[in-house]
């Protein structure tokens, strides 16, 4: 029999419990114990191997944006979302395990399914790993520092909102910036009250600082 990995690395997830191993061997899944995290292969013989199976879809591993060196903040609320995140996607793996097994229906779906949930995984994995949360500071809340939600006001009397979190937790479209970014670095430590300058691409301001909670 010949072993075929779905995976591009070496370490997936846990999948606890007997029951679940047991009704993945006879889904014709095999368990490899690495450490404490358990892989589960293909097992098939090479005569059934298809040709097409050697065009698989490599997703490639997401690179942290963190600079080498610079500390992995996070915010308590963003590193719970992570967490669950994590949770929801290591439930799904068994399912996309056994439906990546089909010769036919959505087996190819299913394993690039399988390979992009894996990334993902890993990369939540290595980001909780190494994360320090954040914890607010004690009030008055006068000065920007890491998870502030900061309301500002530019020359033009236009207000904008920004909150400074993790570089895994930006979401712009929730006005979540990462500490990195240069928004977020022209507003930490400033106090309230306080004009900063910042160039956006549309050209130089000044943004008042009106606003500081946590």
């Amino acid at each position: 029999m010949h072993a075929r990995s779905l995976f591009c690395s070496p370490q997936l997830y846990t999948v606890p419990g007997a029951r679940t191993t047991h009704w993945l061997q006879r889904a014709g899944l095999a368990p490899i114990a690495n450490g404490l995290s358990v892989r589960y292969v293909i097992l098939m013989s090479r005569a059934f191997t298809r040709e097409d199976d050697a065009r698989d879809v490599v997703i490639p591993r997401r690179i942290s944006p963190l600079p080498p060196g610079a500390r992995n903040y996070l915010t308590a609320a963003g590193a719970e979302r992570l967490r669950s995140e994590l949770k929801e996607l290591t439930d799904r793996a068994p399912r996309l395990i056994a439906e990546s097994a089909d010769e036919g229906g959505r087996g190819a779906d299913a394993k690039e399914e399988l390979q992009r949930a894996e990334e993902r995984i890993a990369y939540l994995q290595q980001s909780l790993a190494t994360a320090e949360i954040a914890v607010p500071p004690p009030t008055p809340h006068d000065v920007v520092r890491f998870g502030a939600v900061v309301t500002v006001r530019d020359a033009n009397g236009a207000v904008s909102t920004y909150h400074i979190v993790g570089v895994d937790e930006t979401d712009l479209s929730a006005d979540a910036v990462s500490w990195l970014s240069p928004i977020a670095r022209a507003l930490l430590n400033a106090r309230l009250g306080q004009k900063v300058p910042f160039k956006f691409p549309t050209g130089a301001t000044e943004l008042e600082i009106t606003g500081i909670r946590y």
